[in-house]
């Protein structure tokens, strides 16, 4: 390989990753008027985060059993505490307290 050839290589790569990146801004306005992508907004963060965690205390429960309780525990000290105050890094912070306190201090 010449060096040009990694220079350019390097360079549609950085063009290619700006784009993806400015996208959304260059159709800020076409975004926030689309019912669809209001939907997308709406729908697809909390989806995600579920997707998430179900991954997580399934591959947890497999691989450590012993930790699949504190995890269980802590996933429902999230919902309920996201319920309550509707603070998303709140939630997030006080159950992953809970679960490193509690799989700490448990071994």
């Amino acid at each position: 390989m010449n060096d040009v050839y990694v220079l350019l290589s390097i360079v549609a790569m950085g063009a290619v990753t700006f784009m993806i990146r400015a996208l959304p801004f260059l159709g800020g306005r076409w975004l926030k008027q689309s019912p669809v992508a209001r939907r997308v907004g709406v729908f697809l963060p909390p989806a995600i985060m579920a997707l998430l965690t179900v991954h997580s205390v399934v591959d947890l429960g497999f691989a450590a059993a012993g930790q699949l309780l504190p995890a269980i525990v802590s996933v429902l000290v999230a919902l309920a505490l996201q319920v309550y105050a509707r603070q998303p890094l709140a939630s997030i912070a006080a159950a992953t307290v809970l679960y490193m306190l509690w799989t700490q201090l448990a071994a």
